[in-house]
């Protein structure tokens, strides 16, 4: 059993306005998460299609935000290494960390829109080969082993091994995260079988748990973080209004995508159920928390506030709200939730 300890915060860049106004956003929110005692915060990184995520370069916006806080830790959630050169992932890494003064923790993963591979000369199919031949380049990169043509990364900064993350869907890579000892990332938006369209996140994450742990090396800690949709609000109307709004936009996009089915008029409720989405008062999240089985073996929860997406004053209100009640009532440690100095 491991034990919830860390609270980070998470987002996608999905505000409303350009990419700069996104972007000027998504920094005051982690500037006010450290504020407020979260551990770390985690940006996600995505190509091309606006209305999934507003951010391809994510080392670039993370320098930035590492100019403006002190102490929170800044995770990528994810990189997706298919569609990058693992060397410039090892290099950018390197040098980003060295400037923060070691609080890069760099997450990867084979994900991304099927659309977006194209443009990378890629198919869909072939993500997963091409992730794992990335991923094996890139650890060779961070231990400072010989490169093709005999080169080695420069700056060095193994150190990075112990921060690297791995994000899956599958037992197969729960188990691959295991045995290299990475920490385990899972996402809210865990994909359901076809034959059990209404499992939990914990009926698919629990063995995916019980894979990652049993695959880790001997005397390595376990790192599980459970990434969740959290809208903490002072009202429960006010957190459903949002949620009407942002869900139902949330679901139409499905809907276009073929991801959902055409001509349902699902309830603000169903949405909520349907988005693994917690929400309502801080007495409400924190019960609707302390039900998701995951949480009970997991050592970091992140909270993002997708896909409701409500306007960036009542972010700064969740993240708030979570940090002075919800985590205190879920066990969180007061030394992560320490306000910074």
């Amino acid at each position: 059993m491991t034990a919830l300890r860390r609270l980070g915060f998470f987002t996608r860049l999905l505000d409303e306005g350009d990419a700069a106004e996104r972007y000027r956003l998504a920094s005051a929110q982690i500037q006010h998460a450290e504020a407020m005692g979260y551990e770390s915060a985690w940006i996600a990184q995505h190509h091309f299609h606006a209305d999934e995520g507003g951010l391809p370069a994510p080392f670039v916006f993370l320098a930035q935000v590492a100019a403006k806080t002190s102490r929170i830790r800044l995770g990528t959630g994810i990189v997706t290494l298919p569609m990058e050169m693992p060397i410039r992932v090892a290099e950018d890494a390197a040098v980003l960390d060295l400037m923060c003064g070691g609080r890069l923790e760099l997450g990867v993963g084979s994900g991304g829109n099927p659309a977006a591979f194209a443009a990378f000369g890629l198919e869909d199919a072939e993500r997963g080969g091409v992730f794992q031949r990335n991923l094996s380049l890139l650890l060779d990169a961070l231990a400072g082993r010989p490169l093709p043509g005999g080169d080695r990364v420069y700056p060095p900064h193994p150190s990075l091994l112990s921060r690297l993350w791995y994000a899956t869907f599958s037992v197969s890579g729960a188990r691959r995260a295991g045995e290299l000892g990475a920490g385990l990332l899972l996402s809210r938006t865990q994909p359901r079988p076809a034959d059990k369209p209404d499992a939990t996140l914990a009926d698919i994450q629990d063995p995916m748990i019980d894979a990652y742990l049993a695959a880790l090396p001997a005397g390595v800690a376990p790192r599980i973080l459970a990434s969740r949709s959290v809208f903490v609000a002072d009202d429960r109307a006010e957190a459903m209004r949002f949620a009407g709004i942002g869900l139902r936009r949330f679901h139409e996009r499905l809907v276009s995508l073929g991801r959902a089915r055409a001509g349902a008029n699902p309830t603000t409720e169903e949405l909520i159920r349907s988005a693994d989405t917690h929400l309502g008062t801080p007495e409400e999240v924190t019960a609707s928390l302390r039900a998701d089985r995951v949480l009970a073996r997991a050592t970091d929860l992140a909270v993002q506030v997708h896909s409701v997406d409500p306007p960036h004053p009542f972010v700064l209100r969740s993240i708030e709200l979570v940090a002075k009640q919800v985590a205190p009532a879920l066990g969180l440690g007061r030394e992560a939730l320490a306000p910074a100095a």
